[in-house]
């Protein structure tokens, strides 16, 4: 069973740490010490859904339909695309770019809301998971399937973690609005860059 476990772990850490919206905006929020655990939570929870929605065997039901493929495949690149225009327009006008409390927080209502759309409106979320994670851990043999879902989980509730509240360390860093400025400008093209794949692919 460890051998199942340890397969989902460093399959999902392969996945998860690359550069995407929802760590990016877990990076945000940790750097603004604003909602972190909510942040966090959240994050661990849709990962742990989604992962074990498709361990169950939706991964093989959306990887086998065209429209579903489709319909996700536009409708992220639209949604990276707006995330990535906006980015660059608060680097623009300089909102919102503060590594300690103070302006206009967000609400908790709020803060959830933010984190549940950058992470359910964005496919590569679904492409790693429901698929990917799914169809791979689908085809483990009796209840290593469920083991394997455990360590990619586990893989999730270490890296938001850390993510989240070992952005804090880098607050000295972000405390001049021009590191803000530099961060949303590399998360805007990271996300274009994003949404141009979806569609070129």
């Amino acid at each position: 069973m460890l051998t199942f476990f340890m397969k989902g772990l460093s399959l999902s850490a392969g996945m998860i740490v690359s550069i995407g919206s929802q760590n990016a905006h877990v990076l945000r929020m940790g750097l603004r010490r604003e909602h972190v655990a909510l942040t966090v939570l959240i994050c661990i929870a849709c990962e742990a859904l989604l992962i074990l929605t498709g361990v169950a065997g939706m991964g093989r039901l959306v990887a086998a339909s065209p429209v579903l493929l489709t319909a996700a495949r536009w409708g992220g690149a639209l949604f990276l695309s707006w995330y990535g225009l906006r980015s660059w327009q608060a680097a623009w006008r300089g909102e919102s770019l503060r590594a300690e409390r103070g302006g206009i927080a967000l609400t908790g209502r709020q803060a959830a809301g933010s984190v549940l759309a950058v992470t359910l409106l964005n496919p590569h979320v679904y492409l790693d998971t429901v698929i990917l994670l799914g169809a791979i851990g689908g085809q483990m043999p009796g209840s290593g399937k469920y083991w394997f879902a455990g360590g990619a989980i586990a893989n999730a509730v270490i890296w938001f973690t850390a993510l989240g509240f070992g952005a804090r360390l880098l607050a000295p860093v972000f405390a001049r609005p021009r590191a803000w400025r530099v961060l949303d400008s590399l998360i805007g093209g990271i996300m274009l860059m994003l949404a141009w794949g979806l569609v070129a692919a």
